[in-house]
């Protein structure tokens, strides 16, 4: 039973796959501890993820768990084989996702399976779905007073004497209780003003440090940075001096910081913050019920972008990746927000021709714009 089901597919197919050997450069010979059998440790991470398990239930099936046992291959008895702790799964997963394996392990694991189960990936669709980051959704006033608490709380524990340099008042005003306060119970017919007043201050603190080079080097700083130039215009003043005028909520672009705490999360106009992953996966084309439930689906290529970024500027690269792994595509269906003229001609050059998902489910698609008399690049090379 075990050989015959995804025990036996892991250990005979899968396990000697695991990057191991780039997992080694996260390591050092004769510093510390040895650490644990590392496709052992790629395993019970990636059996995991995939079967959902929190920390504490995938340390306790790598412990007790025979399948767990019989796809990692350990034949031994001993706690050294069948322990593992929760702070070395968190310690072992940073070291992944600092490494860039999981991008490794992804295509390893995705080309193997296809040639193990002769996936037919000529039939291949594409589409992005928003990913929400775990962060609290912030309004423009949070935002700057949020990146001025997080440089002064740094600036503090680093450079004490710089910190001390700042005015008292500016400086409770961002760290104490009562200063806090004063930005979160702000008042609608109020909320301009202390808006304009959080810019000030997030100005005046860049320009008091910008010839600092350590200062400026400090993360927390480039985000005051950041800030300024999403949501802030800075404009000349007769004496010399600059003023600090606060954009509008539509001049404000895309790819401004949403949160301090996730700096990487953008904006997208109709689904919000976070992010969006680019999915393409085979899909079987049969008019077949029977035939369409026991063919293999299986998702080819991942990237996980800003949510500001276009559907249109993904294709080209993830039909190259695929190529490059020997699992591209002859045809791809995609909605039309992936499509250009260019994107039409260099999938053309790469031999994959390009068919919108309106066209697919319609006759003709929104506004005629891809009706075969009058775009016949969608239903032919």
């Amino acid at each position: 039973m075990l050989d015959s089901d995804w025990p036996g597919l892991f250990q005979k197919h899968l396990l000697q796959e695991l990057p191991v050997s780039e997992f080694k450069a996260a390591f050092r010979k004769g510093m510390g501890r040895p650490t644990k059998e590392l496709h052992t440790v790629l395993g019970a991470l990636l059996l995991q993820q995939t079967l959902d398990f929190t920390d504490r239930e995938a340390a306790d099936q790598l412990s007790y768990n025979i399948q767990w046992h019989y796809a990692l291959n350990i034949t031994e008895e001993s706690d050294s084989a069948k322990y593992i702790c929760e702070k070395t799964l968190w310690t072992m997963r940073n070291h992944i996702a600092e490494l860039g394996l999981d991008s490794i392990l992804f295509d390893k694991l995705t080309d193997k399976l296809a040639d193990v189960f002769a996936v037919n990936t000529k039939n291949q669709r594409i589409d992005s779905v928003h990913i929400r980051s775990n962060m609290r959704r912030l309004g423009r006033i949070t935002i700057f007073t949020k990146t001025a608490t997080k440089f002064l709380v740094n600036l503090k524990r680093q450079h004490r004497g710089h910190f001390d340099s700042i005015a008292l008042e500016l400086r409770e005003q961002y760290l104490s209780k009562k200063g806090k306060a004063s930005f979160s119970m702000v008042k609608p017919s109020e909320s301009e003003r202390t808006l304009k007043m959080a810019a000030d201050h997030l100005f005046d603190l860049v320009e008091m440090f910008k010839d600092n080079p350590d200062v400026c080097a400090m993360h927390s700083y480039k985000l005051m940075q950041r800030v300024l130039g999403d949501q802030c215009r800075i404009d000349p003043v007769p004496d010399g001096a600059r003023q600090v005028l606060v954009k509008k909520p539509s001049e404000v672009p895309s790819d401004s910081l949403q949160n301090p705490s996730d700096p990487d999360a953008t904006y997208s106009g109709h689904k919000g913050q976070g992010y969006q992953a680019q999915v393409m996966e085979t899909f079987c084309t049969s008019e077949d019920k029977k035939e369409k439930e026991q063919t293999l689906n299986l998702i080819t290529h991942v990237d996980v972008q800003a949510a500001c970024e276009s559907d249109a500027q993904a294709l080209i690269p993830a039909i190259a990746d695929v190529q490059v792994r020997q699992v591209g595509p002859e045809k791809i269906l995609a909605d039309t927000l992936y499509s250009s003229d260019a994107n039409h001609r260099v999938a053309a050059t790469a031999g994959v021709w390009q068919r919108h998902q309106d066209c697919y489910h319609n006759t003709r698609c929104k506004n005629n714009r891809h009706h075969p008399s009058i775009f016949p690049s969608c239903f032919s090379q």
